[in-house]
């Protein structure tokens, strides 16, 4: 009895470690994803990337994932600091995003996600509630390539805009219907204490996690610096 009562209770004391794992995993996972869709030749332009304040990394999200409750992927999402988002990449908060129309996009393979927020609008819109892309926030499907400046009315009404690799392809993909929202389970997992979104992105109440070195890097390399009209930056 004092054997299985011993048992139980390492077992107990094992849950956060492995649930704080699972999100490390899951954070790393998503800065390797960041990394290799930056290397496509004909991917995420640079100049929409370099004016992005949020990008939001889901990787793997899998036919496997769907349940009685609906499609549903999981990932990160990491903005600029500062009061009109100009400074550095700061500490990731982690997020769910769910909805019937994931499906779709889903084939036999593992599918990756990476939505770019492009203004203070959308940003707030995701720090302080559940949003429903195309209804609560504008969303449509990124261009790629030197497909940008052909979609420039696109990319100024859009407050996110949304790809997808799956099976080696990267397209733009739209996502209307699904939502997003901070996934507080996994926050509190990963940092050790109920923090949630706008704690981690706005406050900066825990530090930059060395597991999110790569996806940091990788961001770094390419937009380090926001270089959208300094109007648009003007919270609304």
């Amino acid at each position: 009895m004092r054997k299985l009562i011993a048992l139980v209770a390492v077992a107990v004391l094992a849950l956060p470690v492995f649930a704080q794992q699972k999100e490390k995993e899951r954070l790393q996972n998503s800065g390797h994803v960041m990394q290799e869709i930056l290397d496509i030749p004909d991917g995420i332009p640079h100049d929409l990337l370099q004016r992005a304040e949020c990008v939001l990394v889901l990787p793997s999200v899998k036919k496997a994932a769907i349940g009685i409750g609906g499609n549903y992927g999981r990932g990160v999402m990491t903005c600029r600091g500062g009061a009109n988002y100009r400074g550095a990449w700061g500490p990731p908060a982690f997020y769910a995003l769910e909805g019937g129309n994931i499906g779709f996009q889903l084939g036999g393979e593992a599918t990756d996600f990476v939505l770019l927020v492009m203004n203070p609008k959308g940003a707030k819109s995701l720090l302080h509630s559940k949003v429903k892309l195309g209804a609560d926030a504008a969303a449509a499907a990124g261009p790629k390539g030197r497909d940008a400046q052909a979609a420039t009315d696109v990319v100024l009404k859009a407050e996110i805009l949304t790809y997808s690799r799956s099976k080696g392809l990267f397209a733009g993909v739209s996502l209307e219907g699904t939502t997003l929202r901070s996934d507080g389970g996994a926050n509190k997992n990963f940092y050790g204490k109920d923090v949630n979104a706008e704690d981690i992105i706005v406050h900066h109440k825990v530090g930059m996690p060395g597991a999110a070195h790569t996806l940091i890097a990788a961001l770094n390399q390419s937009a380090a610096h926001n270089k959208s009209d300094p109007k648009s930056l003007k919270h609304p």
